[in-house]
C-alpha cells in the first residue's frame, strides 16, 4: 500500500470518536485535533469527503431497544449526525479550511441539500465536503451512507477511522491473542461476519471495488500515515 496514490478519499468516523475522553456529547478541543489532521492530509493534494456517525449523541438501534419506535430513533439519529458535520465543519472552518456540509434530509437554514453533482464541484474547488443524515432513511447505518457517498464521488478509497488499529478475526478487547490482518477480502469480512462495517456497506464498496481501510483515528497523525501507506491498518478489497 505504500505506492498506493489516493486522489479522492471519504473519511468515516465513528460519532464516539469527537467525544474525546468524555463519555458523552462533543468535546471541542479534540474535533479542533481532528480537524487539524484532516487538514494536513488536505494539504497534500488530496480531495476530502467526510461522514461522521452520531453515536456520541443518540444511536437509533439502542433507542430501539429500550422500546424506541426504530424508525423515530433512526431519524434521530440521522439529526446528531448534522450536529456532528457542523461541529466538524466549525473545527475544519477555523483551520482555515472551507468546508461545506450536505444533509440528506433538507434543512436548509443550516446546510445545504445533499446533490451530487454541487458536492464535486465543492470537491473540485478544494473545498472538503460532510455528508450527514446517512441515506436519508431509516434502517440504514451511516457506514452504508458512508460507501454509497464513497460510490457516488468516485472515490479511490473508503477509509474506516475507529478505536482499534484494523480488523481482526475476534474482539482485541475481549482476546488478548486476536490475530489482525495486514490485508483482507470483502468476501472473508461477509462470511467471517468480522463486523468492519455493516454487511450492507462492505457489499456495496465489494460491487464498485472501492477498497476500504481500517485504522485507529486515536492514534495522532494516524491520517497523513493511511495516506501514505505507513500506517498499522487492514486492506479490506477483493482478491486480485
Amino acid at each position: 500500500m505504500s505506492d498506493q496514490k489516493y486522489n479522492r478519499v471519504l473519511l468515516k468516523l465513528s460519532g464516539e470518536v469527537l467525544m474525546g475522553d468524555q463519555d458523552y456529547g462533543i468535546d471541542p478541543a479534540y474535533v479542533a485535533r481532528l480537524a487539524e489532521e484532516v487538514k494536513a492530509a488536505k494539504n497534500t493534494g488530496l480531495e476530502i469527503c467526510l461522514v461522521i456517525g452520531g453515536g456520541n449523541i443518540f444511536r437509533g438501534v439502542a433507542g430501539a431497544a429500550r422500546g424506541l419506535d426504530r424508525t423515530t430513533g433512526d431519524y434521530m439519529g440521522m439529526l446528531a449526525t448534522v450536529m456532528n458535520a457542523l461541529a466538524m465543519q466549525n473545527a475544519l472552518e477555523q483551520a482555515g479550511v472551507p468546508t461545506r456540509v450536505q444533509s440528506a434530509i433538507p434543512m436548509s437554514s443550516v446546510c445545504e441539500p445533499y446533490i451530487r453533482r454541487r458536492a464535486e464541484r465543492h470537491l473540485e474547488k478544494g473545498r472538503i465536503v460532510i455528508f450527514a443524515a446517512g441515506t436519508g432513511n431509516p434502517f440504514f447505518t451511516t457506514d452504508t451512507g458512508a460507501a454509497l457517498r464513497a460510490a457516488e464521488m468516485n472515490c479511490d478509497a473508503l477509509l474506516k477511522g475507529t478505536s482499534v488499529d484494523g480488523v481482526y478475526d475476534s474482539d482485541p478487547k475481549k482476546n488478548a491473542d486476536a490475530k489482525r490482518f495486514d490485508e483482507i477480502t470483502f468476501s472473508r469480512v461477509l462470511n467471517d461476519n468480522l463486523k468492519v462495517m455493516d454487511a450492507t456497506a462492505v457489499a456495496l464498496c465489494r460491487e464498485n471495488s472501492i477498497p476500504i481501510v481500517v485504522f485507529s483515528i486515536r492514534e495522532k497523525g494516524n491520517v497523513a500515515k493511511v495516506i501514505d501507506g505507513n500506517a498499522v491498518q487492514t486492506v479490506v478489497r477483493e482478491e486480485a
